[in-house]
């Protein structure tokens, strides 16, 4: 598992990648063990996991009757919908690209949107916190998430940008195949596994 100073060189290239630096390519490993070790990122990811799992906890019991309790089984739910959100997208893009015989772009691909997804990760976590610990917040919070979601397509646009430099169309469809089935894949999954909010 890669150690918090390897993770900071990863996510340093990330931010190179959206200020549209090509340097950030020296600070990610693209090579096939880099692909695989990049999935250690949804460990990294755990701990905001773990937050936005309480939240959605809290938000199924107001709806369910007093004296409600979730156990194992909930969390293992919503560990499914995580890994697909996580994992779906991955293989629609992989799909995309070899469709368009881009098949050798999909390693530097995974890389990035892997080890983007840790900060991402940690916003939305820090973003759900607050509405657990200050409910009253919620409004503001709204706010910030609807500028979060908007941000987070700005940053694969951009790094996408980076990989196929000059191929709009291309980063204009990738971004859509890693964006929106997860967004429709997690309501449907959620309702499927009987953990969605009524």
């Amino acid at each position: 598992m890669p150690g918090f100073r390897e993770v900071q060189y990863y996510l340093a290239g990330i931010w190179l990648l959206i200020r549209m630096d090509p340097r950030g390519f020296r600070f990610l490993d693209m090579s096939d063990r880099g692909v695989n070790r990049s999935f250690w990122a949804i460990f990294w990811c755990l701990p905001p996991m773990g937050i936005s799992w309480l939240w959605w906890r809290q938000a199924f019991l107001q709806t369910m009757p007093p004296h409600t309790d979730v156990g194992a089984l909930f969390y293992f739910r919503l560990g499914l919908v995580e890994a697909a959100n996580w994992f779906v997208p991955l293989v629609f893009a992989g799909l995309l690209l070899l469709a368009f015989k881009k098949g050798e772009r999909f390693g530097p691909v995974i890389v990035s949107v892997n080890w983007l997804g840790v900060p991402l990760s940690y916003v939305n976590g820090m973003l759900l916190a607050l509405v657990f610990f200050l409910p009253q917040l919620v409004g503001l919070v709204s706010v910030l998430l609807l500028a979060f979601m908007l941000a987070q397509v700005f940053a694969i646009a951009r790094i996408l940008r980076m990989i196929f430099y000059g191929q709009g169309l291309m980063v204009g469809a990738l971004t859509l195949v890693l964006l929106v089935p997860s967004l429709m894949l997690s309501e449907y999954l959620q309702r499927f596994l009987g953990i969605y909010p009524v």
